[in-house]
């Protein structure tokens, strides 16, 4: 006897798995995208593309469009890093709305900075989310500052290539500003402030605007905000 095999299929996990393919394969999806993948009502999608976002699967961008989130992206390496995404998180917001840029909190891994969560500028001209990327630690704003932080001894146990542009000193004692500009990506700027050790993992705040935004004054005011709000996150965390 043969059985069908689409008889013991759970129509919500299919549906469900349907949508992360989508999310691994396009940018992005809007609830229209993915009523029309699933042949579905867009409130039946909404409600699987909540779900999927409440576990880390999906994020929703500032246009209410849907974006592959870090475990989608980093399987096996969200791991630990839930508590510090909670607790990062307020800092964050209060530093994406007093800039209205991308912001990202991203932790050291070896010679590799990864993105674990951020929230997309809302200016006509910005720059996109990075949530679940790795990138070289030597030549990200994050990353400068979180190296800056390691003693000689520990920067040459992890044999790092040489860091392009030391993170520039500030006003604030202590504090470092990781300045990455057009490295990672032509026409992108981007500012970084280490926070620290949070539940053991090495992490930093970043904001990044496109490069012919940022005059001079503009890049002296996201400076001193990102900076109180790095420092009030090391106090409070």
């Amino acid at each position: 006897m043969h059985r069908n095999p689409d008889a013991s299929r759970i129509v919500a996990v299919d549906r469900a798995l349907s949508l992360l393919i989508a999310l691994g394969e396009q940018e992005h999806l809007t609830v229209t995208d993915a009523a029309q993948t699933l042949d579905v009502a867009p409130s039946t999608a909404h409600r699987i593309l909540t779900t999927l976002v409440a576990r880390g699967f999906a994020v929703q961008d500032t246009r209410r469009r849907y974006r592959a989130g870090p475990a989608l992206l980093a399987p096996g390496r969200m791991r630990g890093t839930s508590s510090l995404v909670d607790r990062v998180r307020p800092f964050l917001e209060q530093l994406f709305e007093a800039t209205q840029d991308t912001c990202h909190l991203v932790v050291r891994e070896g010679t590799q900075v990864r993105f674990l969560d951020g929230i997309e500028g809302t200016r006509s001209l910005r720059v996109g989310l990075r949530i679940g990327a790795r990138m070289p630690a030597a030549h990200t704003s994050g990353g400068k500052a979180m190296l800056s932080e390691l003693s000689g001894p520990e920067r040459g146990a992890l044999k790092l290539p040489p860091v392009t542009g030391e993170p520039e000193p500030t006003a604030s004692p202590g504090q470092l500003l990781g300045v990455n500009r057009d490295e990672t990506e032509p026409g992108v700027t981007a500012l970084g402030a280490s926070l620290g050790l949070i539940d053991g993992h090495h992490a930093a705040l970043t904001v990044a605007a496109p490069t012919a935004l940022l005059t001079a004054q503009r890049t002296r005011e996201l400076s001193r905000v990102l900076l109180e709000v790095s420092g009030a996150a090391r106090a409070a965390l």
